[in-house]
C-alpha cells in the first residue's frame, strides 16, 4: 500500500524545505476546513516539504462579518447568532480537536504552524482567541500562541492572549517562532522572539498583499532572518450555502475579501518568493541556514550589534486565568 506521505531525502541540516499553505477555509465549518488542513500536509509531504504554515484563524476561519453586519451595534441579534455559529466551530485542544493533524504531522515527520479561532478550557472555554499552534515532526504541540492584541473589530469577537506562546522551536539548523497578523508590527513581541535565537519568523495572516508586502521584507532586514508570511484566500463563492445570516453578510461583502499575498523574504530583506495573490494551493521554497550567518556578520540585533546594559525587554510568559487552584 502507498504511503500517503513519501520518504523524506537525506537533506544536510542546513537546508529546510517549507510550504506556504496559501487556500481558503469552508468558512465557520471546522471539521470542512480540518480536511482541507490535512489535504494540503499531504500534498506538502509528496514533495517532501518539512515546514508547513497556515494563515491566521484559517481554522475555521477570520469573522469577516464583523465589517458587513453593523459589527459594533450593540445587543443586535444577527451578531450574536454568528458569534455562537463561530464559537461552536473553534478549536477546544484539550477536546481532541487537533489529534488529526499532530497524527498526521508525525506520520509524514513534518512540522505544522497553523493558524485557529481556540476556545481554551483554561479560559473557562466560552471565550475564543486567535490562536497559532506549533506541531513539530513527531506530532506534539510545542507552543499554543495566543494574539496578544487582536485588531479592531477582531475585539468584538476575540479575547486578549497572553506571552505564554511567545516560544521558538529548534528546526534542524534553524530557530523558528510566530506572530499573528498585527502583532507583526509590534516592537516588543518581535524582539522577544529575535531574544530566543529567531532565525527563521513566521508571520500569518487572513489574506491579502496590503498586509505581507511592506512588514516582510522590514522584519527579515531588521531581524537578518527568513520571513515567511502566510495568508489566507476569501471569495464570496468560499461562504458555505448553511452560514447563518448568509444574505446579510452578502449584502455588502466585495467579490474578493483576502487575495493571499503569501510570500518569503530572504535575511537581506529581499524577496525569495514576492506576494502571490488570488492562487490557492502550496508555495514552496528551500531554505539556506549559511545566509543567517551571512547576513548576521555586520547586524545582529541582540548579539554584537545590542547593549543589553541600556535596553532590556522583560517577558512575561505566564499562561494567564482568572483562577489558581491549588491543591
Amino acid at each position: 500500500m502507498w504511503d500517503l506521505c513519501s520518504f523524506k531525502s537525506m537533506n544536510t541540516s542546513q537546508y529546510l524545505k517549507v510550504a506556504l499553505a496559501q487556500i481558503a477555509p469552508v468558512w465557520l465549518d471546522k471539521e470542512g476546513t480540518l480536511q482541507k488542513v490535512l489535504k494540503q500536509i499531504k500534498e506538502a509531504s509528496k514533495e517532501q516539504a518539512e515546514l508547513i504554515v497556515f494563515g491566521e484563524g484559517l481554522l475555521p476561519g477570520y469573522p469577516f462579518w464583523l465589517a458587513l453586519t453593523e459589527g459594533a451595534q450593540w445587543d443586535k441579534k444577527v451578531n450574536k447568532e454568528l458569534h455562537a455559529h463561530y464559537v461552536r466551530n473553534s478549536v477546544t485542544i484539550e477536546h481532541g480537536d487537533l489529534d488529526a493533524v499532530c497524527a498526521l504531522a508525525k506520520e509524514c515527520q513534518m512540522a505544522v504552524y497553523l493558524g485557529i479561532i481556540e476556545r481554551p478550557l483554561d479560559r473557562g472555554g466560552h471565550s475564543i482567541y486567535a490562536s497559532l499552534v506549533y506541531i513539530d515532526g513527531d506530532g506534539m504541540i510545542q507552543s499554543v500562541h495566543r494574539k496578544l492584541q487582536p485588531t479592531y473589530d477582531e475585539r468584538l469577537t476575540w479575547s486578549p492572549g497572553d506571552g505564554h506562546g511567545l516560544k521558538v522551536h529548534a528546526l534542524k539548523d534553524f530557530t523558528v517562532g510566530g506572530l499573528n497578523c498585527w502583532e507583526n508590527w509590534m516592537p516588543l513581541p518581535r524582539a522577544a522572539l529575535y531574544g530566543q535565537g529567531e532565525n527563521l519568523h513566521v508571520a500569518v495572516w487572513p489574506g491579502s498583499d496590503h498586509n505581507t508586502k511592506d512588514i516582510t521584507r522590514f522584519i527579515a532586514r531588521e531581524s537578518r532572518s527568513y520571513v515567511l508570511s502566510v495568508s489566507s484566500l476569501m471569495k464570496v463563492e468560499d461562504f458555505p450555502q448553511g452560514t447563518p445570516h448568509l444574505e446579510k453578510i452578502f449584502e455588502k461583502a466585495p467579490k474578493i475579501l483576502a487575495n493571499g499575498g503569501s510570500c518569503i523574504a530572504g535575511p537581506d530583506g529581499e524577496w525569495i518568493v514576492e506576494p502571490v495573490v488570488h492562487n490557492e494551493g502550496n508555495i514552496y521554497h528551500t531554505l539556506d541556514f549559511n545566509r543567517v550567518y551571512e547576513e548576521r556578520q555586520n547586524f545582529d540585533p541582540v548579539g554584537h550589534y545590542s547593549r543589553p546594559d541600556v535596553t532590556k525587554l522583560m517577558v512575561n510568559t505566564e499562561r494567564q486565568s482568572t483562577i489558581e487552584i491549588k491543591k
